[in-house]
């Protein structure tokens, strides 16, 4: 067999097995508690951000904010994954909520910009508890044949966030101030805190207190950090930046070298052998190209509504409603019909397909689109993500032992993360290489403005990454606002055309990206999912009888 591990375990060993339905159910709402506060925080704040940055004169550290928030939960989800697996689920989730309540009613305190920084970093390093340790204590709660009811719960959680989030913070922010949105967390936090503390037994590895695997730790934070930085200043497009690849070289030699210590250590944060199971090992490539693949369009849809419609960052938000909906519905139906039939391979294989298709309608994008046939894109895009939120982490749950359930639940977080920020960069790339001044100049004399006025040459200050206002007087294209009203609205024409080509030509990547994912995804040994919590199957034996089957 691929693991090796003891038959089902007792009740010494998982408490949970014995735990009321009752007492389950009520963990699972503080659980699923839990994680609303995290997706609350990502929803609410970005749309109110920019006021925060203005009132704390922060311009120029405006990506910090969201970069120090980035860094602490990411590189901290495979240490709380593992460390719950040797001291238990409920001490860890208990440690990451009291950071997040702590680090939220510090950030709502926060007087300076750098204090805003430090703040959100604390919030960070809660935040990488909440999703890796919530969906293990489902895996603890309930055997891979029953998760599939619940595990659809998490995208719709995700997805009440995003609806409530941009209102609620527009709300707060105009009737009391932005600091009551980071307010908001500290009653969710402290209620979710009494209910866990309370109910949820702690499950915990037996003898493993000396075994924290330090050299592992250290050297896994020190190869993420640098290269997520390095990925973060280049969203840019500022790949010729020596100090980028700089960064990006570090991450590596020390990732390697975590990779050696990870070879040596007797509990490893990430257990290499993990990935000799095709099954955990294609889920996780195909996890990072999915998120990867749909991360532009979360990220491009809004700055579409807001740029070429006029949207407010509120209004934008939910004009992406369609793109909840099917994520919503999706996450759900796919959970119901795993649990029902106990076959996944084909429902992930689907919506990989589907968001495929969405992504790759949405290359057709152009600034008179309608509406109506956006939202038909995104909620076909929604669809296919929907499936990724709920079904991949009953997969890799069902392919490790019991008691490295916390360790893989936090790899395919992080996995996750990882493919969001570099997807997100990839995509900033390729839209600021669309988005020429040669573009933007075929664009605006396509639209029936006089050559004459449209530079040769891209003016002073031209740059792709910072075309939000055309005619703002900070802008490159400032001098637009000197020409006759009805050129102005030609050169508007011709800029909204441009930079609706742009973001469509960047959803390319995203198609290649789930493509692959697709591929990936072919490589799962569909496992019979187990109707109690022993070991998992060896994979060879369970195709085999699959396909005898």
């Amino acid at each position: 067999m691929l693991f090796d591990e003891p038959e089902t375990p007792d009740l010494a060993q998982d408490p949970a097995l014995g735990l009321p339905r009752r007492t389950k159910f009520e963990i699972l709402g503080a659980i699923l508690l839990a994680m609303f506060l995290g997706a609350l925080d990502q929803t609410i704040v970005g749309p109110v951000l920019p006021r925060i940055v203005g009132d704390l004169n922060g311009a120029d550290y405006y990506t910090w904010v969201v970069t120090a928030y980035l860094l602490t939960s990411t590189v901290t989800v495979p240490i709380y994954g593992k460390v719950s697996d040797l001291y238990g689920r409920r001490p860890l989730l208990m440690l990451g909520i009291v950071l997040f309540v702590i680090g939220s009613a510090l950030s709502g305190l926060s007087q300076t910009m750098w204090q805003l920084i430090l703040f959100r970093g604390l919030q960070g390093l809660g935040s990488g508890a909440l999703f890796p340790i919530a969906l293990a204590v489902i895996g603890d709660l309930f055997t891979p044949a029953e998760r599939g009811k619940y595990q659809g719960l998490f995208g719709a959680v995700f997805g009440v966030a995003f609806l409530l989030g941009p209102g609620l913070g527009g709300y707060l922010t105009d009737t009391l101030s932005w600091h009551a949105v980071f307010y908001v967390n500290v009653p969710i936090g402290i209620l979710a805190l009494i209910v866990i503390a309370a109910l949820l037994p702690n499950v915990r590895k037996e003898g493993a207190q000396a075994r924290i695997d330090v050299l592992g730790t250290l050297t896994l934070v020190g190869g993420l950090v640098p290269i997520l930085v390095a990925l973060t200043v280049a969203e840019n497009g500022d790949w010729s930046n020596p100090w980028v690849w700089g960064e990006i070289v570090l991450g590596v030699v020390l990732l390697a070298v975590f990779i050696w210590a990870e070879r040596r250590a007797a509990e490893p944060i990430i257990p290499l052998h993990l990935f000799r199971s095709r099954t955990f090992s294609a889920s996780m490539v195909a996890v990072f190209l999915a998120t990867f693949g749909f991360a532009a369009a979360t990220i491009f849809l809004p700055l579409f509504y807001q740029v070429v419609e006029g949207a407010s960052a509120t209004e934008s938000g939910y004009k992406l409603l369609p793109f909840l909906v099917g994520l919503i519905f999706s996450s759900i139906l796919s959970g119901q019909i795993v649990a029902r039939t106990g076959r996944y391979k084909w429902v992930l294989l689907v919506g990989m397909v589907l968001l495929t298709v969405g992504l790759a309608l949405m290359t057709q994008l152009r600034f008179d689109t309608p509406d109506t046939t956006l939202w038909a894109w995104m909620f076909v895009a929604g669809l296919g993500v929907g499936p990724t939120f709920a079904v991949f982490t009953i997969v890799v749950q069902n392919a490790v032992p019991f008691h490295e359930l916390g360790t893989a639940t936090s790899d395919l977080t992080l996995f996750r993360q990882i493919g969001t920020t570099v997807g997100l960069t990839m995509a900033f790339t390729l839209f600021t290489n669309n988005l020429t001044w040669n573009l933007l100049r075929t664009e605006i004399i396509g639209r029936g403005a006089p050559a004459q006025y449209v530079p040769a040459a891209a003016p002073a200050g031209f740059s792709s990454s910072a075309l939000t206002d055309p005619l703002g007087a900070t802008s490159a294209l400032g001098f637009l606002a000197q020409l006759p009203s009805q050129l102005q609205a030609l050169f508007l024409q011709g800029f909204h055309s441009a930079f609706t080509i742009a973001i469509a030509n960047s959803m390319w990547l995203g198609v290649g990206a789930t493509v692959a994912a697709f591929v990936a995804t072919l490589f799962l040994h569909e496992i019979p999912l187990r109707a109690h919590h022993g070991p998992a199957p060896d994979e060879g034996r369970a195709e085999a009888g699959a396909g005898a089957g």
